[in-house]
């Protein structure tokens, strides 16, 4: 039987009353639905890579019994699409690399070289960002986060193993306007979450998967990104199409290139040459960084 109780008491810092208040809903929830909790149970006692993640990150029994993801997920779903991306990872990834992401031990991808400040391109994942996915690429700027790109891994309507971004997150830091015009700058008028995106493109490439998918605003799971005028705060569905994504028949989602496009040199005016080809091998740069590191951790 699902010990509730034991895993609630795990996930949760029961001195603090809403955290003992969301406890109890964990509990209860899981009584609600035995069957479905014992066969998360049953997948985590699998192997033991599965049940060494499930006893450091006790959040993959709590994340499907609430409505994370996406909008009109369903718990089967959240089963499922948890199943799916934890079997991916440790069937891809050699060694303890994926019971170590969970223990939030991150994997560098990239750091810049040039002579500013460090500029980290990471692997990683903390509990804070279980509502919308599994894992993120985390552009770490003077040991913060500057951008946040949340992601699962699954298999898409045909059966492709896709990357899905459930949100991407943007500065929360002091000055962060200077901070965001410093970095472009540094990146050659490249803006930094076009950099989060290329560099989770280059993620997806690098982990084999074949297709990346991009909740849309209608799909995304809750409503905090809508102001009370009913406003977007931040408007998922603009960015995704500028970048070169088109509408899924399932609305909720936007179907976006494995490989971002790059202008050629007789598609830039000659006066803008000079700084494009600074960023092209920039990002050549980044590419190779991404796919050596994780081609070193790949079964």
């Amino acid at each position: 039987m699902f010990d509730a109780i034991r895993v609630g008491r795990q996930i949760y810092n029961m001195k603090n009353p809403s955290e003992a208040r969301r406890c109890v809903v964990f509990v209860i929830r899981c009584l609600l639905h035995p069957q479905k909790m014992k066969r998360l149970q049953r997948f985590f006692a699998s192997n033991e890579k599965l049940a060494r993640i499930a006893e450091a990150y006790g959040f993959v029994y709590e994340q499907p019994t609430r409505a994370f993801f996406y909008n009109k997920s369903t718990f089967d779903e959240r089963i499922q699409l948890v199943e799916e991306h934890m079997t991916y990872l440790t069937e891809h990834l050699k060694g303890d690399t994926a019971v170590n992401l969970y223990r939030k031990q991150p994997i560098e991808l990239w750091q810049s070289q040039d002579e500013g400040d460090p500029l980290t391109l990471k692997l990683f994942y903390h509990p804070g960002q279980r509502k919308e996915g599994l894992m993120s690429v985390w552009l770490d700027y003077e040991g913060q986060a500057l951008y946040q790109m949340m992601f699962w891994i699954a298999k898409d309507v045909e059966g492709a193993w896709a990357l899905f971004i459930g949100a991407m997150q943007g500065p929360n830091m002091d000055h962060s306007r200077e901070v965001i015009k410093k970095i472009t700058k540094r990146c050659h008028a490249y803006r930094t979450k076009n950099l989060i995106l290329h560099a989770t493109q280059e993620v997806a490439k690098a982990l084999g998967l074949k297709r990346i998918y991009a909740v849309t605003n209608y799909g995304y799971y809750a409503n905090n990104h809508v102001r009370r005028d009913r406003k977007l705060k931040t408007d998922f569905g603009k960015f995704w199409e500028e970048s070169g994504g088109r509408l899924c028949e399932d609305k909720r989602f936007y179907a976006l290139p494995l490989t971002e496009y790059r202008k050629t040199m007789e598609e830039i005016p000659t006066r803008k040459r000079a700084n494009y080809r600074k960023r092209f091998a920039l990002l050549d740069e980044i590419d190779a960084g991404i796919a050596a590191s994780i081609q070193a951790l790949r079964a």
